[in-house]
């Protein structure tokens, strides 16, 4: 049968009904150690390893698919520890009573308090279980309310992720999830989910300028992963340095606990949580990181006791010394 001229040729017709390819698109290795906050080399060898899905070489240059995620830290799969597995159970079920609602509804209420929070330990269970504040006697305000709902996301990311490799661009991840919505995102020289803007201090002390920011948390990052396992005392000391180049405008303490606890799930280390009676020592044990470092270590063990005890209540194994 002809083709008519306003129906075209066959050939133009049969294009018409062809499905039309997506063009994947890829990141050379040093685009790629970038986004991640990683160096090339280890990018390199994550793809020489096999370790990047969908990475190939041309000639002598690997082009990794632009989705592509960091690997997770080298453990066996399936051995997690008893709390992250649990953790992980009760999140997926919404399971109400266990360690997981516990420790939700613990660390934001702390951590936030920490920061100014005016909510009370039961306003912060009524809006995780409920989604509601409950009764209050005056006004609340509502960042407030905001970054609790938003602190609660960040525990279950942190669960999620618990394994993968501290990188530049997993703690940019928990500073945006943490603010925003948040009246701070609405103004022009606030960065949510992005290094600060204007310089800052804390506690009097100053810290990394905006220009050196970037610098000082991939040094801070490459010299903390370079070992995969890491001891308490690690994990702390990379806290510490954390919250002294406090590379965001606000969200600094939130975040860098938020690692802290993320680091001991990842090492099968107990976590803990700072509470509000712990926060002088907390802070004085911050200022005297590189003199006196028992200062800090024992009140982290405190308060590392203090979750070992909701352990042994809700019967979860972790390991003794």
């Amino acid at each position: 049968m002809p083709i008519s001229a306003k129906s075209g040729t066959f050939a133009e017709e049969n294009e018409k009904n062809l499905p039309i390819e997506k063009t994947m698109e890829y990141l050379s290795v040093i685009q790629f150690a970038e986004k991640y906050g990683i160096s090339e080399r280890t990018a390199r060898n994550y793809c020489a390893n096999g370790k990047i899905e969908g990475a190939f070489l041309t000639g002598k240059t690997w082009n990794i698919p632009a989705d592509a995620v960091l690997p997770k830290r080298g453990t066996v799969k399936g051995k997690i520890s008893p709390l992250l597995k649990t953790l992980r159970e009760q999140k997926a079920s919404r399971l109400k009573g266990g360690i997981y609602h516990r420790t939700q509804i613990d660390l934001t209420y702390n951590s936030n308090h920490i920061e100014g929070s005016r909510l009370t330990h039961d306003q912060t269970r009524y809006i995780f279980e409920t989604n509601t504040i409950g009764i209050t006697d005056g006004a609340v305000n509502v960042d407030d309310i905001v970054e609790t709902i938003n602190h609660f996301r960040c525990i279950d990311y942190v669960i999620d992720h618990a394994e993968e490799i501290l990188t530049e661009h997993l703690v940019k991840q928990l500073h945006l999830m943490l603010k925003t919505g948040t009246s701070y995102s609405q103004k022009d020289w606030f960065a949510v989910g992005d290094y600060k803007k204007l310089p800052n201090e804390v506690g009097g002390q100053e810290t990394s300028t905006p220009q050196e920011v970037h610098a000082h948390m991939k040094t801070l990052l490459g010299n903390y992963t370079h070992n995969r396992q890491h001891t308490l005392e690690d994990i702390i000391g990379f806290h510490v340095r954390f919250e002294q180049i406090h590379p965001f405008q606000d969200g600094n303490g939130r975040v860098g606990r938020l690692l802290m606890f993320k680091e001991c799930l990842a090492n099968n280390i107990v976590p803990f949580i700072i509470t509000d009676e712990l926060k002088m020592f907390y802070y004085r044990g911050l200022r005297e990181w590189g003199h006196v470092n028992g200062y800090l270590m024992d009140t982290c063990l405190t308060a590392q006791d203090q979750y070992k005890s909701l352990l042994d209540y809700f019967r979860i194994a972790y390991r003794k010394k």
